[in-house]
């Protein structure tokens, strides 16, 4: 149990920057990159682990920041619904949550966005199965999941073609 008032040295990687910070003992990873970083694109749901908008990549795989306290997160490199557009340029799974109206209210976008990015960096062309496995812990109350399935499935397809390129 973390010691109330005690403040922890921490080393991470957010978005491909360095930040050294001291942090108190029992704060939470979602609020340290919210209130210290100011990326506020992670959102607080539900503060019970139910809702997945707070999901941040840590060290590559899909988590509730809600979860995890900043402190454990030292050495760890973490991305953010903001580390996903490069020089101004969205990202393909971007992209396709808008271009097939994977949103609406866009509060659960950002976790469904890196649950998605975690699929797509493991499977190239995922079955409605394995996308539907991989944003599970994720809750959508606006679009009734079918948008959501086609701008993953879009972004499969657009992050293969741009490989192909290469």
């Amino acid at each position: 149990m973390p010691e109330p008032g005690r403040k922890i040295a921490i080393r991470v990687k957010v978005n491909g920057k360095a930040y050294s910070r001291e942090v108190e003992s029992r704060l939470l990873l979602v609020e340290f990159l919210r209130e210290d970083l100011e990326l506020t694109g992670t959102h607080v749901g539900c503060d019970t682990t139910y809702c997945g908008a707070c999901t941040v990549l840590f060290n590559g795989g899909a988590v509730k920041s809600c979860t995890i306290f900043a402190a454990q997160a030292d050495g760890s490199e973490i991305t953010t619904v903001e580390g996903l557009e490069e020089n101004g340029e969205l990202h393909p799974i971007q992209k396709a949550f808008g271009g097939c109206h994977g949103l609406q209210c866009g509060y659960c976008t950002p976790g469904m966005m890196l649950s998605a990015l975690q699929l797509l960096s493991r499977v190239s062309n995922p079955d409605e199965k394995q996308i539907r496995k991989a944003i599970a812990g994720n809750t959508c109350r606006c679009t009734g999941y079918q948008n959501i399935f086609k701008a993953i499935a879009a972004a499969a397809e657009s992050l293969r073609d741009s490989s192909h390129g290469d």
